[in-house]
């Protein structure tokens, strides 16, 4: 069944499973922010030393309870007999059933480089791309992994989609023109810059979505009831931006735009606690337009909705969807510049400001993030606080330290060094909230996480 098949009959199966799915928690944390004073005891109680299931080395620290496996370390051979490729980023659950879980996992290799699999590859020149994993429930292990995109560059985030795929998002505007650093001779031969999207099985031949832009990608939400797809831009200055479609399940074309807020031109810095703005969207009229006019700045898509007023944000990178408000990260955004989350409500068309970090032994830069069935936010840290933590905010408004990056290596599958300052990544929870999925990016292994999880 090809994609947009696929597309059609799910639409009208699951258009309404997530909203179903989640409940109203997060309505008592619009318009607050959490507090410094709220981050002394966590929701799980202390962080302590976790064995690996697999390994049985202290990978990571988790509260007690919990228990977890890893698996896809970087240069493990893949199903096929292919090395895995490193850099892992970001991920997520695109398609389960009560037997297995498939997800789908960027590598974030910007570097031109042989493509890592000839089947189904962009630019037989880029190095990253997707790996597709399958998790087996009963048996609590991952029983596969394959490639499923390959030849694209610097696949940071992305998101799944309501029709069980994902949306790669390339975080780079590089082509064949361009200089690269540390290359005497470029050879990309197609231009990057895009998003791509990959189904479970991966056989599909990689196309970028030109309706939903070409500028530095990070991450994607689609809305499961209109299918409107949310896009963030990881610049220092970022716009927030949304396609909307002409036809539901069909990506094909639509109305693309940039957030505008009506009291403020830019939230980077100066947010008071709590704020909240009315917001609309301009139109960009050329969303291809990879730089400002006469520059090389990637700035094209965001310059052309400034100059018409559009919001100006500090690194936006993670997105979200839950319960039908749109949840976004700001990595460096705040007067701490330790990072930012924000709440966007389509019906109320507001933006609000829920948690800024007052410093990075707080909240170190959160990137990717996603939000469970249990109503809390998930961030993943990508900063320089060691160790690298994932840490949840409460539907109460309360951060609470979850786990720790803990990878202290001596030569395990080839790998030796201390990377606690690590970043984590692609975190995401299976549709029943009892497993956690999520990267550590360097060396690179993919881990599953369950435990008592509790309500919040």
């Amino acid at each position: 069944m090809t994609i947009h098949d696929r597309r059609s009959f799910l639409a009208k199966i699951t258009s309404g499973v997530s909203a179903a799915a989640i409940g109203s928690a997060f309505n008592s944390l619009s318009g607050r922010i959490a507090c410094a004073d709220d981050l002394k005891s966590g929701l799980y109680g202390r962080l302590l030393p976790c064995l690996d299931q697999n390994t049985g080395e202290p990978l990571i620290k988790l509260p007690e309870g919990f228990r977890y496996w890893s698996y896809g370390w970087t240069n493990q051979p893949l199903s096929n007999g292919a090395k895995t490729p490193g850099a892992h980023d970001g991920m997520a659950v695109i398609c389960e059933d009560k037997d297995s879980i498939t997800l789908c996992r960027n590598h974030e290799i910007g570097n031109p480089g042989p493509a890592f699999w000839s089947g189904h590859s962009y630019d037989p020149f880029a190095a990253g791309g997707c790996t597709n994993l399958v998790f087996d429930r009963s048996a609590e292990k991952f029983i596969s992994a394959m490639p499923s995109l390959s030849g694209t560059a610097k696949n940071c985030a992305g998101g799944a989609t309501p029709w069980l795929s994902w949306l790669s998002c390339e975080e780079t505007l590089v082509g064949p023109q361009s200089l690269l650093e540390g290359v005497s001779s470029n050879p990309l031969q197609r231009e990057h810059g895009y998003v791509f999207e990959v189904p479970p099985d991966g056989q599909q031949d990689p196309r970028p979505i030109l309706s939903l832009g070409r500028f530095v990608h990070e991450a994607v939400a689609v809305d499961p009831e209109s299918h409107t797809v949310y896009l963030t831009e990881d610049a220092d200055t970022a716009g927030f931006y949304r396609m909307v479609p002409d036809r539901k399940s069909d990506l094909s074309s639509g109305r693309f735009e940039m957030m505008l807020a009506k009291q403020v031109r830019d939230v980077r810095r100066g947010v008071s606690k709590g704020a909240v703005y009315d917001v609309s969207w301009v139109e960009i009229p050329d969303r291809l337009r990879a730089h400002s006019p006469g520059t090389q700045d990637g700035l094209g898509v965001y310059d052309q909705g400034r100059q018409q007023g559009g919001l100006t944000f500090a690194r936006l990178e993670g997105v979200a969807i839950h319960d039908g408000k749109v949840f976004i990260t700001a990595t460096s955004g705040g007067d701490a510049s330790a990072g930012q989350v924000w709440q966007y409500d389509p019906a109320a068309e507001q933006l609000c400001l829920l948690f800024e970090s007052p410093s990075s032994d707080v909240l170190d830069m959160p990137d990717n993030m996603c939000v469970s069935c249990r109503g809390e936010i998930l961030l993943c840290e990508d900063g320089d606080f060691v160790p690298q933590r994932l840490q949840i905010l409460t539907p109460a408004g309360k951060l609470c330290p979850f786990a720790e990056n803990n990878l202290r290596l001596n030569g395990l599958y080839g790998h030796s060094g201390d990377f606690r300052s690590s970043e984590w990544a692609g975190a995401t929870f299976s549709q029943d909230g009892q497993w956690l999925f999520v990267n550590i990016q360097t060396p690179g292994v993919t881990l599953a996480i369950t435990g008592p999880w509790k309500a919040v």
